[in-house]
């Protein structure tokens, strides 16, 4: 079993930056990928970024550029470094770990406007 805990979501004027957290806990944790999704209202859920435990990134093509994705696996913790926020990022970001099961956080809000 795996918990996932987000935090550092907010609001945050256009241009600005923000950067998330999601805190694990569980077992074998550096043997997950770990990612970032969000939804928007009334949209579907979209991948951000996920990083493997070998610490290889993908990042979407709608953000690639602005948003960095890392891990701490000493501190069981991933991160979501948004840079040059739009109104287009608005949406409610979810941590994500995936290898034997898949687990999600409670998500954490991003509003981005001024």
């Amino acid at each position: 079993q795996v918990q996932l805990v987000e935090s550092g979501g907010g609001l945050v004027q256009p241009g600005g930056s923000l950067r998330l957290s999601c805190a694990a806990s569980g077992s074998l944790l550096n043997m997950y990928t770990m990612g970032w999704y969000r939804q928007g209202s009334g949209k579907e859920r979209e991948l951000v970024a996920t990083i493997t435990s070998g610490g290889r990134t993908n990042i979407a093509d709608s953000v690639k550029g602005r948003f960095t994705i890392s891990r701490d696996n000493t501190k069981n913790t991933v991160y979501l470094q948004m840079n040059s926020l739009g109104p287009e990022d608005t949406s409610v970001y979810y941590c994500n770990a995936r290898w034997t099961h898949i687990y999600w956080g409670q998500g954490t809000q991003v509003t981005v406007s001024s």
